[in-house]
């Protein structure tokens, strides 16, 4: 039996291939993480993209835990249904949690789960962006974790935002699990790559692909930052 290395909390592969006692429990890992990214302030740091991109990799092997099923598409639906579903539910924790703690939040020192510039960089972009934030937040780390924490503090209609947070829900999952699987059977089949064997370079494509927005948007917010500073009057 290998001995457990804290680096693979890193890898998103160990969440889906996980087992306790020898049973393979991935599928409720993978739900939970979801959960836990899109609900939880906490949760920003896990690998949600790339963790449904892998699972579209790795769906029969996920789903064969729960149901068997001969059929892949089946398969992917039922995945990705039970993933939106589970990114749903954490959603509207996170906007009851902001509507029930946004005082309490923004006068809270930072500790190491909990960063107050993530709040406001939320807030900015919920701002910009309105209800397509819920949308936008989906396919974009950190902001994904915030976006329906800020919707609750603001009061977003609650309609609304269910309807967002559904939709929304709908998509990343369907987009990421269904490009995982696809993708996989596209190299193999016509490249003769597999590309489980190259998680590490699709973990840090998918890494960079998600930050370059927030990157681009950091900087352009300095920018203009710097220009309001520079005319406004002494």
């Amino acid at each position: 039996m290998s001995s457990f290395d804290w680096t693979q909390l890193l890898n998103p592969e160990y969440y889906i291939n996980i087992q306790i006692g020898g049973v393979p429990v991935g599928i409720y890992v993978v739900l939970f993480i979801v959960f836990a990214e899109t609900g939880l302030f906490a949760g920003f740091f896990l690998p949600g993209d790339t963790l449904l991109f892998l699972a579209g990799i790795y769906s029969g092997e996920l789903m064969s835990t729960i149901v068997t099923i001969d059929s892949d598409f089946i398969n992917l639906v039922l995945l990705a249904s039970l993933v939106a579903l589970a990114g749903i539910i954490g959603n509207t924790f996170g906007y009851w949690f902001g509507s029930k703690s946004g005082y309490y939040l923004y006068n809270k020192e930072d500790t190491f789960w909990f960063k107050k510039k993530y709040l406001v960089e939320s807030r900015i972009f919920f701002e910009k962006h309105g209800g397509r934030a819920i949308i936008f937040a989906r396919f974009l780390p950190i902001i994904r974790t915030f976006a329906p924490i800020i919707a609750g503090i603001v009061a977003m209609e609650k309609k609304k935002f269910m309807f967002y947070n559904i939709l929304s829900s709908f998509l990343w999952a369907f987009a990421l699990i269904f490009a995982g699987h696809y993708l996989y059977d596209l190299f193999l089949k016509e490249f003769r790559i597999d590309l489980k064997s190259h998680i590490e370079f699709i973990v840090l494509g998918i890494v960079a692909i998600t930050t370059l927005p927030l990157v681009i948007n950091y900087f352009k917010r300095k920018t203009e930052i710097k220009n309001e500073e520079e005319n406004t009057p002494e």
